[in-house]
C-alpha cells in the first residue's frame, strides 16, 4: 500500500458518486482514514465511513461534524467537493434558483469549512482542496448562477488560503471542465439525442472527449498531499485544454 497518506484523516463532501468517490478511493489506498460527507452514502461502502449530510443546511452540517468527531479526534484534509448545477441564462434564473445554487456551491464550502479549520488548524498537514470549474473563468452557455458560484469558490479559495497560511492549513483548488460523471449523464439522458448531446460537449474540449473523474481525483490528491507543503492559493485546471487552447477548426 502507498503510505503517502499514512495516519492522515480527510473528509470529502459528495463522496457517494463521480468525482468525490474517487477521490476516496485514492487517498484510501494511499493510507488516509476517509470519511465521506453526502446526503446519500451512494457507492462509497468499503471506500469510506458514510456520514449524512447536506452542505447547504447549516443544522445538518453541524450534525455531520458531531457525528464525525465521536468516531474520530482527528482531521488533516478536506475535500469541499459536493455541489449542484444550473442549466439557465441570467434572464431565466429566478431568484430561488440564484439562493439554491450560491447557498450549496459557495456558502455550503464555507460553511463545512468553517466546522473543520478548528481540527484541520492542530494538523501539521492541513490541507482544504476546492472543486470549482472551468465555467468559473470561461464563458460557458447556460450557466448563468453555475458559473458565477464556481467563480465565487475560486475568488474564495484564495481569500482562505491567505487568511489560514498562518494556520498552516493550505488551500487549493481544482478547476474541471465537463466531466464524465452521473450529474452529467443523467443532462444528457433528458435531451432529445443525448448521443449528439454529448458529442457537442466533447468537441468543445480540446483533446475531444470529456474529463474523466479519476483524472480530477488525481489533482485533487496530489494538491492535497503532504509531500506539496509549499503549494497554497493554486489552481489546477483539468480541462483537456479548454480554458487555454485554440484549435483551428
Amino acid at each position: 500500500m502507498n503510505s503517502e497518506f499514512a495516519g492522515l484523516t480527510a473528509i470529502i463532501t459528495g463522496a457517494g458518486s463521480g468525482i468525490g468517490l474517487e477521490v476516496a478511493k485514492g487517498l484510501k489506498q494511499r493510507g488516509a482514514t476517509v470519511f465521506g460527507f453526502d446526503i446519500a452514502a451512494g457507492q462509497m461502502e468499503s471506500v469510506a465511513t458514510f456520514i449524512k449530510c447536506d452542505i447547504g443546511d447549516a443544522v445538518s452540517v453541524d450534525a455531520a461534524f458531531a457525528e464525525f468527531k465521536k468516531k474520530s479526534n482527528k482531521l488533516d484534509i478536506l475535500i469541499n467537493n459536493a455541489g449542484i448545477g444550473s442549466l439557465t441564462t441570467v434572464e431565466k434564473e429566478t431568484d430561488e434558483i440564484w439562493h439554491k445554487v450560491l447557498n450549496v456551491n459557495v456558502v455550503g464550502t464555507a460553511r463545512v469549512s468553517r466546522a473543520a479549520i478548528s481540527m484541520l488548524r492542530e494538523s501539521k498537514s492541513g490541507a482544504i482542496v476546492n472543486t470549482a470549474s472551468i465555467a468559473g473563468t470561461d464563458g460557458i452557455p447556460n450557466r448563468a448562477a453555475y458559473s458565477a458560484s464556481k467563480g465565487a469558490v475560486l475568488a474564495l479559495t484564495l481569500a482562505m488560503a491567505t487568511d489560514h497560511l498562518a494556520d498552516g492549513i493550505r488551500v487549493n483548488a481544482v478547476n474541471p471542465a465537463t466531466t464524465d460523471t452521473p450529474w452529467v449523464k443523467r443532462l444528457l439522458d433528458q435531451a432529445p439525442d443525448a448521443a449528439a448531446a454529448r458529442s457537442a460537449l466533447e468537441s468543445r474540449q480540446p483533446m475531444g472527449r470529456l474529463v474523466a473523474p479519476i483524472e480530477i481525483a488525481n489533482a485533487i490528491i496530489f494538491l492535497a498531499s503532504p509531500l506539496q507543503a509549499s503549494v497554497t492559493g493554486t489552481t489546477i485546471s483539468i480541462d483537456g485544454g479548454m480554458h487555454s487552447l485554440r484549435i483551428p477548426k
